[in-house]
């Protein structure tokens, strides 16, 4: 399916030589934009789970959220060896040694060749990175960088609480450590137009990144993003738009950049709009029929 772009399976199965799948994890941290360090509010699109499980409320330690993991993406995919994303706010929030008990743990679990860790740009240093590095050194660590939007503007008008310059830094910091990089971009964010988005890929593919994942903006309950489509101030992307643009998005994106994610997985319960959000895979196909008849590639348009 994922000739026309460098999907996450290929590079597990390249680097790895196995089927190998991430196993969501929530270790009950929390983010700056939530506790009041930046804000309590949040980014105007994030409820209160942070994009978790709610595993860590119930109880399940980081051990026994692998164990069930493990178990069910064993039976449904066939899976050797598993990746432990620490998923739900921002994961590297917490003091070092805090993190250092959380990731040890997930890498003393049996099959565990790695970690990805969720987090923002202005929740790293050098003591955090200092131990992410000291990991690389014997097994694949990834840290996700949620960025966005590389324009100051709408990061400012979605709360986020961070800079584009904040993002730089992190990069800078990180890089040259072993640490694979991958970043979060959202496409349809509150007054972005598509050059605006294609503008931050373009700046993606100069700055060096090894993986990338991106979203689209839906709707979500009970946040402030739904009150202003509630209010008529937000229109979400057609389904066709977002084809259209994470096209274009991946034709600007370097090819040996890994695409680990092309739409999101809203939960339907929560969700107020767009409806055709849920249908995952129709969307995921659009994007390859939509590559095959322009016959673009990852890549075709960056320099």
């Amino acid at each position: 399916m994922a000739d026309r772009y460098y999907d996450l399976n290929t590079y597990f199965r390249n680097t790895f030589g196995c089927r190998v799948q991430k196993i969501s994890l929530d270790a009950g941290l929390s983010c700056p934009n939530r506790d009041g360090s930046l804000s309590t509010d949040g980014c105007i699109y994030c409820n209160q789970r942070g994009s978790g499980t709610g595993a860590a409320l119930k109880g399940l330690s980081i051990t026994d959220q692998l164990i069930a993991g493990k178990a069910f993406l064993s039976r449904k995919y066939k899976a050797k060896k598993f990746i432990a994303y620490f998923q739900s706010f921002s994961n590297t929030y917490a003091p070092v040694e805090k993190l250092k008990a959380l990731y040890d743990e997930a890498l003393a679990v049996d099959d565990v060749a790695g970690l990805s860790i969720g987090t923002r740009p202005d929740c790293v240093n050098e003591e955090i990175l200092n131990l992410l590095q000291s990991y690389a050194k014997t097994r694949r660590i990834w840290i996700e960088y949620g960025l966005q939007s590389a324009h100051d503007a709408t990061l400012a008008l979605i709360n986020r609480g961070h800079d584009v310059a904040a993002f730089r830094r992190a990069m800078e910091m990180t890089k040259n450590r072993g640490i694979k990089i991958c970043v979060h971009v959202i496409l349809g964010l509150p007054g972005e137009t598509k050059k605006q988005m294609m503008e931050t890929a373009k700046i993606l593919a100069a700055i060096g990144i090894d993986g990338l994942k991106i979203h689209l903006l839906y709707v979500i309950k009970g946040t402030r993003l739904d009150n202003l489509y509630q209010a008529g101030n937000y229109a979400c992307l057609t389904q066709d738009e977002y084809v259209d643009a994470v096209c274009e998005f991946l034709a600007y994106t370097p090819n040996n950049v890994v695409i680990q994610r092309l739409t999101g997985d809203p939960h339907p319960h929560e969700l107020t709009a767009p409806q055709w959000s849920l249908k995952k895979t129709e969307t995921l196909n659009l994007i390859q029929q939509t590559l095959e008849r322009r016959n673009w590639r990852q890549g075709m348009f960056s320099p």
